[in-house]
């Protein structure tokens, strides 16, 4: 399976108010990188808060949505049941690369960015692309 990174909701909206980011049809691109990831909501689960212990093991994991509904759990804005256990969580967007990260690299939109002087030097890796956008927006 290929990794995915988790977009939390709050931010997401923060990228696309400052124009960071381009949403459409169920993929988010980062416009000066040109990178594409499809997306499928899901959450991030923060802790257990009705004290009866974590038996799902679910906490500091990120979660689709379609698979903790398919368990049981009920989603409501920033919290989650499931069984008689009560969750705090942040709710988002789980992100799939679209092609790899050497596809990416070599894609005429990159190519084109670069010639326009909107992408800088070429990321080492995914996780770096990531983090000099993170470094850009925050």
């Amino acid at each position: 399976m290929q990794n995915r990174v988790f977009f939390p909701q709050a931010t997401l909206d923060q990228w696309i108010v400052a124009g960071a980011v381009d949403l459409h049809a169920g993929e988010l691109t980062l416009l000066d990188e040109g990178r594409r990831y499809r997306l499928e909501e899901g959450v991030h689960v923060l802790r257990e808060v009705s004290g009866g212990g974590d038996a799902a093991q679910l906490v500091g994991r990120v979660k689709t949505r379609a698979h903790l509904e398919a368990k049981g759990a009920e989603l409501v804005e920033t919290s989650m049941l499931l069984g008689e256990a009560a969750y705090d969580v942040d709710p988002g967007w789980l992100g799939t690369p679209v092609g790899t990260f050497a596809e990416h690299l070599g894609s005429e939109v990159r190519k084109k960015l670069r010639a326009a002087g909107a992408a800088g030097e070429a990321p080492a890796s995914e996780e770096d692309l990531l983090a000099r956008f993170l470094a850009r927006t925050t």
